[in-house]
């Protein structure tokens, strides 16, 4: 089977537990610094302004351990690949992946635990820590990995001024809480106090994006007694199904009609459901006669991007559109594809067209994340 090099339009760095104990004042924040505690006993734990969460909750990397079920107890156990630039790079060759779109774990898959740290001031030096890291030791290593930064959600003009010095340092997209309203008592997104943050996204021409999962209450909790391989396995999937509510608020919250040059990336979310979704929001905003400038479907298609990495991709394009999907790995999860994702795309592209392959698999993305110089890396 041939090797055909693609863009990962969805991947994970895990940050190491350095992050931030290097960037952020001891004699300023303390023991409120990201930091891993260690216990003999129950192995390490990570610490967030006072709140601890056992490691092993913490890192989703299930692709890279023996058994896709396991998560690493201690820091020594965590795999290079998933934390050092020179090994996921390795990784990546395996795997045919030419770039990287990048997406944290420690900080949450969308920065959401940094964004319900009620001090603003911590909330925002924590995120200017791993923007620094990111563009730096990732971006810095290679042009084959694309960084794109946490925002805090509140105050507005912190969000703005770090999004702004971000793109300014090579950032190339925004990655922020599709609900944060269920991480501090501030407004609901669809609210015009966050239209400054569309606005310099749409301004600086940086996609908005969206990670499924952002909001644990969007998902249905796991039954205490479920064994530790099915209750992995419901979470990637209720996580990933939660998305379907995050591009639903959107389609119908004005924002996009507000914003017309605003990009959304909803990142882990596959495609299987978009058909239905879009069929759906069309007919009813049809039946409760909503006053829009265009259907749901139609702000869709032309602002809006879905991921995949498993779905069969040729029924699915002919109604979200070919323009419309990027693929991606998931890089290091268990549900990721690799190291197999060259198998995986030769069953979901069965029957399509080198066109559309191209275009799903590299010209979406290149052009999003403004890639044009990776053409040498096809």
């Amino acid at each position: 089977m041939q090797t055909q090099r693609f863009i990962s339009a969805v991947d994970h760095v895990v940050e190491h537990p350095e992050v931030w104990t290097r960037r952020l004042s001891k004699s300023k924040w303390g023991d409120r610094i990201p930091h891993i505690e260690h216990s003999s006993d129950e192995g390490d734990f990570w610490v967030v302004d006072g709140r601890s969460a056992p490691l092993s909750e913490c890192v989703q990397l299930g692709a890279v351990m023996s058994d896709r079920a396991d998560a690493p107890e201690r820091w020594e156990d965590v795999p290079q690949s998933t934390y050092r630039p020179a090994a996921r790079l390795r990784a990546m060759d395996t795997d045919g992946v030419a770039c990287s779109v990048l997406y944290p774990t420690f900080a949450g898959f969308s920065g959401e635990k940094f964004g319900a740290l009620a001090d603003p001031e911590l909330a925002l030096a924590c995120v200017q820590a791993y923007n620094d890291w990111l563009a730096q030791e990732w971006a810095g290593a290679s042009d084959r990995f694309i960084p794109q930064c946490l925002s805090p959600i509140w105050p507005v003009g912190a969000a703005v001024a770090e999004i702004e010095r971000s793109v300014r340092k090579g950032h190339r997209g925004v990655v922020f809480p599709a609900v944060p309203m269920h991480l501090l008592d501030v407004p609901h997104i669809n609210g015009p106090e966050y239209d400054r943050i569309w606005a310099t996204c749409q301004d600086l021409d940086v996609p908005l994006c969206f990670h499924a999962g952002s909001s644990v209450k969007l998902q249905f909790p796991v039954a205490p007694a479920l064994s530790p391989e099915l209750a992995a396995a419901m979470q990637a999937v209720t996580r990933t199904a939660s998305a379907v509510f995050d591009l639903v608020n959107v389609l119908f919250s004005r924002i996009l009609l507000r914003f017309p040059r605003l990009k959304v990336v909803f990142a882990e979310s596959t495609i299987g459901w978009g058909t239905f979704l879009l069929e759906y929001a069309d007919h009813q905003y049809e039946q409760d006669h909503c006053d829009y400038e265009l259907k749901p479907s139609e702000m869709f298609r032309r602002q809006c991007y879905l991921t995949a990495w498993y779905d069969p991709a040729k029924i699915n394009a002919r109604h979200i559109g070919t323009d419309r999907i990027m693929w991606g790995t998931n890089f290091p999860m268990a549900n990721s594809t690799w190291p197999e994702s060259q198998t995986f795309i030769e069953k979901c592209m069965t029957g399509m067209s080198e066109d559309e392959r191209k275009q799903i698999l590299w010209e979406n993305a290149a052009k999003l994340y403004k890639l044009e110089e990776a053409e040498g890396m096809e």
